[in-house]
């Protein structure tokens, strides 16, 4: 498969089947049974997967919304706020 094909099909993955194919490549990478030019392909792969999942992460966080109720009676949206870990 091209780069560029494989990048168009890793972009149109939902996070959950992105998710679920970075754990079968992690699998099969800790299998030890790949040679070493199909660990590079799956672990580039495996990238892509992870930066794919991190982006629809954060897309997420920031549709996330606190929905507040003033005095008034009148509801305002505002962003969640996250605790960071300490």
């Amino acid at each position: 498969m091209t780069k560029k094909k494989q990048d168009s099909l890793v972009n149109k993955l939902s996070f959950e089947d992105a998710l679920d194919q970075l754990e079968e490549i992690v699998k099969q990478l800790e299998k030890g049974e790949l040679s070493l030019e199909q660990s590079l392909e799956q672990y580039g792969l495996g990238v892509k997967l992870s930066q794919l999942c991190l982006i629809q992460l954060n897309a997420a966080e920031g549709k996330i919304t606190k929905v507040l109720s003033e005095k008034n009676g009148e509801i305002v949206e505002l962003p969640l706020a996250f605790q960071e870990d300490e």
